[in-house]
């Protein structure tokens, strides 16, 4: 992993995940603190600068939450003996919409504190790990596209009204 500049709590740059398969590595290693979790924001030296812990905003309302949106990146039960390499480059696609305005995935271990207004797991940051990069990136949409899954992409908010529900 190389180094950026934006910060772990400890001052130091953040190391970069370079490659799908240093992201998998991770999945091996369950963290006492509580699991890993990807989040897509400006990085831990933004979201952690007044909460510790941090907190996100419902962008809907505005209302202040009690932890970071973030998502899950252990592998489920039901995701059986399938490959984890696929699980975690659909971690990351799944939200790549929100690869924009200076908004980047970074992994941090954290705690569970709430739910979000989307079902999403709020957490509280113990310790920020990685950014990931762009490469990994790549490789998770090119890893995800050759399922050939018609008609499935990420779960995009783009604001197109999708039109009357079916009667």
């Amino acid at each position: 992993m190389r180094q950026e500049p934006n910060t772990a709590d400890n001052g130091r740059p953040l190391p970069v995940i370079t490659d799908l398969a240093e992201l998998i590595e991770l999945l091996d290693e369950a963290p006492a603190e509580g699991g890993y979790y990807v989040r897509w924001s400006r990085g831990p030296a933004v979201d952690l600068v007044d909460d510790h812990g941090g907190s996100s905003r419902d962008t809907l309302t505005g209302v202040r939450l009690p932890g970071l949106s973030a998502n899950p990146l252990a592998v489920e039960d039901w995701w059986g003996d399938r490959s984890r390499r696929l699980w975690a480059a659909r971690r990351l696609y799944d939200y790549r919409h929100l690869h924009r305005d200076g908004a980047r995935p970074w992994v941090l271990v954290g705690q569970v504190c709430g739910r979000g207004p989307d079902n999403e797991p709020l957490v509280r940051c113990r310790r920020p790990i990685a950014w990931v990069s762009e490469a990994v990136l790549a490789q998770a949409q090119a890893l995800v596209e050759q399922q050939s899954a018609e008609g499935w992409g990420p779960l995009n908010r783009s604001g197109a009204d999708p039109g009357p529900l079916p009667a």
